[in-house]
């Protein structure tokens, strides 16, 4: 007995650490994105503050101009890959994580060589290395992190509706794949003219440039590789008993980013759209979950945590 509750206080202790790591990423996550809006929405315009800036604010302009993409993809991996293992364990965090960035590599590398399935695009540089001269190293990392939070919220609130399980399942990866789609209506106008894009449409397409093929690939990826992790989820039934804060946190920041990139470029609609079938929605889900749980409960550290207990990956 002695035995079994000092490895339960390990068990606690290490959680804990986790939970404090998972904030502190997410923070940088979420700071770094702010940092990023200021340097290409006030610094880029104005040459003349960036030739004033000292020695060392040169340093910091360059490095953030090389790094910043980088580094917010990072941070956000590094934050829902962490939560991930924390909540669910190594085999739900991987098998939705694997093919969640092998899938979305290899249909970034079929698009940038072929215009299958996106449109004929191709990237420039602020986000990486790029993989085979094409993709940057962290733009899988972004479907990964996006797409998770987005299929959980969609997972966990459905779980709580009285419908069939296969319904509810399928309507879990139908509303991930939407809310995933929804987040780039709005980044991709913005990111691809911006005064420094990120990438450039060689297909000029009548969405802001874009192709809506670019959506169609994105909602069919986005479908992919969530069924697949939910395969696997199946093998291993999970019963989630979290709090879903820090997935709606990752969801609306990086919306918030693409939004604000957006209206600054004088773009409108998309962000509209992206209210409609992204925000609203997860807003909705993540209340549907919450209201399940019954309400609030206080977590060891204080903090008030909405604690949601719904089996997901189930048979029934």
């Amino acid at each position: 007995m002695l035995q079994l509750h000092i490895k339960d206080e390990g068990r606690r202790g290490t959680m804990k650490k986790l939970e404090t790591a998972e904030r502190i990423f997410l923070l940088g996550h979420i700071l770094s994105m702010a940092f990023g809006l200021a340097g290409l929405l006030i610094v880029l315009p104005n040459l003349e503050f960036i030739t004033s800036l000292s020695e060392i604010g040169q340093i910091v302009f360059n490095w953030s101009m090389a790094g910043g993409g980088v580094g917010y993809m990072l941070l956000g991996t590094a934050a829902v890959a962490t939560y991930a293992y924390r909540t669910m364990g190594r085999w739900h965090w991987l098998t939705f994580m694997l093919p969640a960035i092998f899938i979305s590599l290899g249909s970034e590398l079929l698009g940038t060589s072929t215009g299958f399935p996106f449109g004929h695009y191709r990237y420039l540089n602020g986000l990486g290395y790029k993989i085979a001269g094409l993709v940057p190293f962290t733009i899988p990392l972004s479907w990964f992190y996006i797409g998770f939070v987005s299929y959980l919220i969609a997972r966990v609130g459905l779980e709580t509706l009285t419908l069939p399980n296969w319904l509810r399942t399928t309507g879990a990866i139908a509303f991930g794949a939407v809310l995933l789609t929804s987040w780039d209506f709005v980044l991709d106008p913005a990111m691809s003219q911006t005064t420094v894009p990120f990438w450039l449409w060689e297909q000029p397409g009548a969405f802001f440039g874009m192709p809506y093929q670019n959506f169609v690939g994105w909602m069919g990826t986005g479908a992919v590789f969530m069924t697949v992790a939910t395969v696997f989820w199946k093998a291993q039934p999970l019963k989630f008993n979290s709090s879903l804060q820090l997935p709606l946190a990752v969801y609306l920041s990086n919306f918030a980013f693409a939004t604000i990139m957006s209206l600054a470029a004088g773009i409108y609609l998309p962000v509209l759209l992206g209210l409609i079938l992204g925000v609203i929605p997860v807003l909705v889900l993540y209340w549907l979950a919450v209201s399940q749980a019954g309400g609030k409960e206080p977590s060891e550290n204080g903090f008030s945590s909405e604690i949601v207990e719904v089996p997901v990956g189930v048979h029934r």
